[in-house]
C-alpha cells in the first residue's frame, strides 16, 4: 500500500475551527485526571453518592469552583507564554471566579490565554533594555500589575459575559430536551468527529456546560454526546462481518481498541472509506442520546477518553442500566444501518480504499495518526520521507547520526529522505522513521507510535543503518533500486558561519587527562575558554554522559550537555581533543573528545565535517598522525581563528 504524504491542511472555516478546538482541548485534556479525581468524590461521597460523607463531600465544591478553572487558567497561559503565562493566567483567572456560582470553566479559557498574551508582548518591548540587575524587578512587578489588573477585567467585564454565554446556552440545551430534540445534536456531532472538530464542541461547550449541569443536578447526559462509544463499535462491527479485504480484516482489531481503549479516532477512515457509512453513525449516536433521555441517564464527569471503561467509571448511582442501555441501542442501530449499506453497496475485496482513506484522515488531522497501524499492520507501509535521529539535546549524538545516514541515503540514490535530529522532547508523531539511542527507546516510541523505530548503540557506525538504508530502498521504489542517481553531498564548515565554531585556541593535539570524567572537564573548559558556555552547561555534560554514553564509535566521543541546559550556551563552540594514548569510555576506547556547544543549529556543519572524517578510516589514520593544529583544522575544513 503506498500512502500518500500527509500535509497539514491548509485555510477555511473547518481549519479554523479545528484550531480553536485543539487549543480548548489543549487546555481541558491536561486535566482530566482533575475532572476525574472531582467526579469520583462527587458520585462517593455526596449526599446522594454511593458512601455519603459530609466531611469528604466538603471537597466537592471548592474543588468545581477554584481548583478546575485555575488549572485550566494556568494551562491556557502556560501554552501562550510558558510557566510566567500560567501564573498570570491563574491569577487573572480568579477574577472570574469571584462573584460567580457557576463553573467558570469557558471564563478560564479566556482569561487564562488572553493574560498571557498580554504578558508575552509586554515583556517583548522591554526586552534587552532593562539595565542589569534590574531584570528579577521588573519581571515580577510587570508579571504582578498585569495580573492584577486582568482579574480586575475577568471579575467586571469577562465574568458577566461567560454567565451570560451559559445561562442562554443552558436554555438552548433545556429547550431541545424538553422538546425531545436532544438526539438531533448527532446530525452535527457525528460528521464533526470525522473532520476532527470534536474537540472544540465536546472541550469547548459540552464538557463546561455538562460540568455546571453535574453540579447542579449530580450528572448530567451532556458528557456522553460524543464520548459513547456505541455508535463507532456497530460501525465497525459491521466492518467485521459485511466488509471485505482489508477493511474486514482489520475491523475487529480497531473495534476492540475504540471500545475498550477509547480512541474513536480508529474508526474515522472506515466512514472517509465510504461516506454514506456516516448515516450508521448518525442513527447510533441519535440512538444512544434518545436512550439517555428516556432514562434520565448520565455521568458525574467527563469521559476521557470514551472508553467503556470511563464510561461507567464516572456513571452517576442511578444510571448504569440507562448508560448500558443507551451504549448497546447504538451500537444495535449503528450496526444495523452499516450492514444495510455494506450489503447492497459493497466494497471490492481488493479495494485499497482503507490506506487512501487513512491518509485522508491524517491529511484531516494535520499529522499522523497514532493509530493508524492498528488499521494496516504498519503505519509506514507506504514511501519513507522523513527519518529523524533523537537524543536527550538534539544537539551532538543525533546531529553526528542524521550526517551519517543522511549521506549513506544520499549515495544509495534516494536525495528526497529528509534526515534530521532532534530532542526527543520535542518529537511528533510526524516522522516515517526514528532511530534513538537503545536507552532512549522507550522515551520515544509512546510520542511516535505511527513510526518505524530503529535504536542502535552508537551514532557513528552502527549496522543498523544499513538496516535503514534497504528499508528506504524497498518501500522508495517499485523494482527496489534508486530512482535517482547517487548524489554526494558536500557540506562546507563555513555554511554555518562556521569560521568562529572551531578555532585554533580549541583545538589541543595531547590532552592530559585519563578518565572519561576529568575529558568531560577538560572539552568542556576549552569551551567556557571561550566564553561560549558556563559551569553550569559543563555539570550538565556530566549528567548528559550519566543518562546515554555519547561514546560515537571509531575513537570518537563528543560530549555535550542536556537539553535543560541549552540556556547557559552563549555562542556556539567545539573543541578537538586528541588523547593519542586513549581513555577508557565505558570500555569503549577513545582518542577524540569533542565537546559541543550549539544554538540554532550554527554547530550542524562542522559535526558533519566530523561524522564525514570518522566514517573514513583512511581520514581518522590522518587524524592520529597529526602533529600540529594546522593539519587537524585542514582536515575537518579552512577554520578561521
Amino acid at each position: 500500500m503506498a500512502t500518500p504524504t500527509v500535509a497539514a491542511p491548509k485555510g477555511g472555516v473547518r481549519v479554523g475551527v479545528q484550531k480553536f478546538g485543539t487549543f480548548l482541548s489543549g487546555m481541558i485534556m491536561p486535566n482530566i485526571g482533575a475532572f476525574i479525581a472531582w467526579g469520583l468524590i462527587t458520585a462517593l461521597f455526596i449526599p446522594a453518592g454511593f458512601l455519603p460523607n459530609e466531611t469528604l463531600g466538603a471537597m466537592v465544591g471548592p474543588m468545581i469552583t477554584y481548583l478546575l478553572p485555575l488549572l485550566i487558567g494556568y494551562t491556557g497561559g502556560k501554552m501562550i507564554h510558558g510557566v510566567r503565562g500560567g501564573v498570570v493566567g491563574a491569577v487573572a483567572t480568579m477574577g472570574v471566579i469571584v462573584g460567580t456560582d457557576i463553573p467558570m470553566f469557558i471564563g478560564a479559557m479566556i482569561m487564562g490565554p488572553l493574560t498571557a498574551w498580554v504578558m508575552k508582548k509586554l515583556d517583548k518591548v522591554w526586552e534587552g533594555r532593562i539595565k542589569p540587575g534590574f531584570e528579577m524587578l521588573i519581571d515580577n512587578f510587570s508579571a504582578g500589575i498585569l495580573a492584577g489588573i486582568m482579574a480586575i477585567v475577568g471579575l467586571k467585564a469577562v465574568g458577566p459575559l461567560v454567565i451570560a454565554f451559559s445561562d442562554g446556552a443552558g436554555k438552548v440545551v433545556a429547550f431541545l430536551v424538553d422538546h425531545g430534540l436532544l438526539p438531533l445534536t448527532s446530525i452535527f456531532i457525528e460528521p464533526a468527529k470525522v473532520l476532527f472538530l470534536n474537540n472544540a464542541i465536546n472541550h469547548g461547550i459540552l464538557t463546561p456546560l455538562g460540568t455546571e449541569q453535574a453540579l447542579a443536578n449530580g450528572k448530567s447526559m451532556l458528557f456522553l454526546l460524543e464520548a459513547n462509544p456505541g455508535p463507532g463499535l456497530g460501525l465497525l462491527l459491521a466492518y467485521s462481518i459485511f466488509g471485505r479485504g482489508l477493511a474486514k480484516a482489520s475491523a475487529p482489531g480497531a473495534a476492540v481498541i475504540q471500545f475498550f481503549g477509547g480512541i474513536h479516532e480508529i474508526f474515522f477512515p472506515y466512514i472517509l472509506m465510504k461516506p454514506a457509512m456516516i448515516l450508521a453513525t448518525i442513527g447510533g449516536g441519535m440512538t444512544g442520546i434518545f436512550m439517555l433521555v428516556l432514562t434520565n441517564a448520565g455521568l458525574v464527569a467527563p469521559a476521557a477518553p470514551g472508553s467503556i471503561f470511563a464510561v461507567f467509571a464516572m456513571a452517576s448511582k442511578d444510571s448504569y442500566f440507562g448508560l448500558a442501555l443507551s451504549v448497546v441501542a447504538a451500537a444495535a442501530v449503528s450496526f444495523l444501518i452499516g450492514s444495510f449499506i455494506l450489503k447492497i453497496s459493497p466494497i471490492p475485496a481488493d479495494s485499497d480504499g482503507l490506506g487512501d482513506a487513512t491518509a485522508k484522515m491524517e491529511a484531516l488531522k494535520g499529522k499522523k495518526s497514532s493509530v493508524a497501524f492498528a488499521l494496516a499492520g504498519d503505519g509506514t507501509s507506504g514511501p519513507i520521507g522523513t527519518v529523524v535521529f533523537a537524543c536527550d539535546a538534539g544537539m551532538g549524538s543525533s546531529a553526528m547520526g542524521a550526517s551519517v545516514l543522511r549521506n549513506m541515503i544520499k549515495k544509495a540514490g534516494f536525495p528526497d529522505v529528509k534526515v534530521t535530529n532532534s530532542a526527543i522532547s520535542n518529537l511528533t508523531d510526524t516522522y516515517d522513521v526514528v532511530v534513538t539511542h537503545q536507552d532512549l527507546a522507550a522515551r520515544a516510541t509512546p510520542v511516535t507510535a505511527s513510526a518505524v523505530h530503529v535504536a542502535v548503540d552508537n551514532f557513528m557506525n552502527s549496522p543498523r543503518y544499513e538496516e535503514i538504508v534497504e528499508l528506504v530502498r524497498s518501500r522508495n521504489s517499485a523494482d527496489g533500486q534508486a530512482t535517482e542517481p547517487a548524489v554526494e553531498e558536500v557540506e562546507e564548515v563555513a555554511a554555518a558561519g562556521g569560521g568562529t565554531i572551531l578555532a585554533r585556541e580549541s583545538v589541543i593535539l595531547s590532552g592530559t587527562a585519563t578518565t572519561r570524567d576529568a575529558a568531560i572537564e577538560e572539552a568542556g573548559a576549552l569551551l567556557m575558554a571561550r566564553g561560549a558556555v558556563d559551569a553550569v552547561y559543563v555539570k550538565a555534560m556530566h549528567e548528559r554522559e550519566a543518562s546515554v554514553s555519547t561514546y560515537m564509535g571509531n575513537f570518537l566521543a563528543i560530549p555535550h550537555g542536556t537539553n535543560e541546559a541549552k540556556g547557559n550556551i552563549t555562542s556556539s563552540a567545539v573543541s578537538i581533543i586528541h588523547y593519542p594514548n586513549g581513555i577508557d569510555w565505558n570500555g569503549k576506547p577513545v582518542k577524540f573528545v569533542v565537546g559541543i556547544a550549539g544554538v540554532n543549529n550554527e554547530h550542524l556543519a562542522i559535526l558533519s565535517s566530523i561524522a564525514r572524517v570518522f566514517t573514513n578510516k583512511a581520514q581518522v589514520a590522518r587524524l592520529e598522525a597529526a602533529t600540529t593544529v594546522e593539519e587537524i583544522l585542514d582536515i575537518f575544513g579552512k577554520v578561521n581563528a
